[in-house]
């Protein structure tokens, strides 16, 4: 009996799928320049709203040209027509320690989809799919 998948880019059945209008968990491989061009195309005035997350390194806020960088891509989006961008500025690696190690991370806030919570408050599903989003580390 062959192997069966949910979807044609082999996401397998019960896989989430990505949240908002973001590309599906490591598919965003050109870089989040790339990510708001195609997420700007869409018309989001139709849609009635749109979310678009992305992931970066804490690196990429290290000094004056990280934030300055990060403002440019913001800007642009909506220079484009986007309408909702919001971020997670943390390590693949930070988030799988903070599973392990609940008790030392219990601050931990991180965007979801359209919300905020507390990393350890949320399912391990769902924070394995937060840490499986493309880990950036340059505008």
């Amino acid at each position: 009996m062959g192997q069966w998948w949910a979807t044609p880019d082999r996401r397998r059945e019960k896989q989430p799928l990505s949240e908002g209008i973001s590309p599906v968990q490591g598919a965003d491989r050109l870089g989040p320049t790339a990510v708001i061009k195609s997420a700007a195309k869409m018309d989001q005035v139709k849609t009635g709203g749109t979310l678009l997350n992305q992931k970066f390194t804490s690196q990429l806020l290290e000094g004056e040209k990280g934030i300055d960088s990060l403002a440019h891509l913001i800007r642009a989006y909506f220079k484009l027509g986007g309408h909702h961008i919001q971020f997670n500025v943390i390590s693949a690696d930070t988030l799988r320690t903070a599973q392990k190690e609940p008790e030392k991370y219990r601050n931990l806030i991180v965007r979801v989809a359209g919300y905020s919570d507390y990393f350890n408050n949320l399912s391990k599903a769902l924070q394995d799919e937060i840490i499986s989003r493309t880990e950036h580390q340059s505008c």
